[in-house]
């Protein structure tokens, strides 16, 4: 059962780390009951996060954390697929009251639950994972064989999505329309055209091939100290820096932009059993001006690494930007179904200008072919160069933002 291995894993990392319920709860800020049920697999938590911070914290390494997260996804969606049977436990995790005022994020305008497939954006590096966040994705009809919008679930958020427009050819401009329902992270329309093609399922059984579900966390960390962001703001009237989990609320509240380089993370999955081929990545661009010319604060200090597995990057400055792979990797196609996701990690950068942008998947099964719009909500992306901007960080145990010391303006 796939709920059976998930928490098996749990249980795996847990005994080899040597840590007690009671420290991992402390140190996870969540009860010590509610980590029994996670890892007698009585429960599955609704949210991926608190399972990733179980697992950092019990010293996983990247191979299990990509099998961790492949195994709390079928978990999931075996959880989903009960649903008005005898659902499954599932449970978002708990704060116990002992916690200290200073653990608890900022759980502000944007902090929500992640549950589907992950988009990112910048100079594109999509780095494969075997893992990913599961949206409901319900397509339209197309008898006709033209576009039909279907919505695409966010990486933070349970609730409808957002569905907006598609574009021109590859490297064009477009302004993209958004629909008033929802407000989900981040969103994604797809079109379908063709005829009723099939697919053969288990058994022979022909079925329609569907758009795959996709994902977005537009704000993906690459390391523990984040990225970096440009406010119109002066360092004093900027909180602290958030953690991952709570990016999107201090974002938006600040009016922040990525700066630099922007990392999201984009999960591709099947939605019936028919297999679906990712066919090409394109990126569209909707403005480009000159680089905002704000205050850059860095999300954290003295990090490096850099992406090492199956990568692919954009270059949002070139006159027609487009996806290439990186370092020997291997372009699109790719394959997906329900049962085997895929994530796609995109480093986009920009240094010398400002730059609206967003991306389209094509996709086609069969004789069905279509194409899924990601975006941020409705919005396209936005990444602006941050060469010679005034550069804060605030150091561990520090109390307020600084200039840093050994590069006060960001080299170009």
């Amino acid at each position: 059962m796939a709920g059976d291995e998930f928490a098996e894993l749990l249980g795996q990392l847990k005994d080899r780390s040597g840590l007690s319920y009671g420290v991992l709860g402390k140190r996870l800020h969540t009860s010590t009951s509610t980590l029994h049920r996670y890892v007698n697999g009585d429960a599955v938590p609704t949210d991926y996060a608190p399972v990733e911070r179980f697992a950092r914290v019990c010293r996983a390494t990247p191979e299990e954390l990509v099998e961790l997260h492949r195994r709390w996804l079928l978990a999931d969606a075996r959880r989903g697929q009960k649903a008005g049977a005898a659902p499954e436990a599932t449970e978002a995790p708990d704060t116990p009251a002992e916690e200290e005022p200073q653990a608890r994020p900022a759980a502000s305008a944007g902090t929500t639950r992640r549950r589907t497939v992950v988009l990112a954006g910048s100079a594109v590096a999509a780095v494969l994972v075997s893992a990913a966040l599961v949206a409901n994705l319900v397509p339209g009809d197309d008898e006709q064989g033209g576009k039909q919008s279907v919505g695409a679930g966010a990486p933070s958020v349970d609730e409808s999505p957002r569905v907006s427009g598609s574009a021109d050819a590859k490297g064009g401009s477009a302004s993209p329309s958004v629909s008033p329902s929802g407000s989900p992270t981040a969103s994604a329309s797809a079109s379908r055209s063709g005829g009723a093609g099939a697919a053969q399922g288990d058994g022979g059984a022909a079925e329609k091939a569907t758009a795959p579900a996709v994902a977005v966390n537009p704000y993906k960390w690459e390391d523990p100290c984040g990225p970096h962001f440009l406010v119109d703001r002066k360092p004093e009237q900027v909180p602290p820096p958030p953690g991952e989990q709570d990016a999107r609320g201090w974002v938006n509240a600040l009016g922040a932009v990525s700066a630099g380089q922007q990392m999201l993370a984009l999960t591709v999955q099947g939605t019936g059993k028919a297999t679906v081929v990712l066919d090409d990545l394109h990126v569209r661009v909707v403005e480009k001006s000159a680089p905002l010319d704000w205050n850059d604060f860095s999300m954290g200090v003295g990090c490096g690494g850099g992406v090492d597995t199956t990568a692919f990057e954009v270059d949002l400055d070139a006159g027609r930007p487009a996806v290439s792979p990186k370092a020997g990797q291997r372009d699109f196609p790719y394959k997906v179904s329900e049962s085997d996701p895929e994530v796609f990690y995109i480093l986009a950068d920009a240094r010398a200008h400002n730059v609206s942008w967003y991306l389209e998947l094509d996709w086609s099964s069969g004789d069905r072919k279509g194409t899924v719009r990601i975006d941020d909500k409705g919005q396209p992306f936005r990444t602006s160069g941050n060469a010679g901007r005034p550069a804060y960080d605030y150091p561990l145990g520090a109390s307020e933002w600084g200039r840093n010391e050994y590069e006060p303006d960001i080299p170009g």
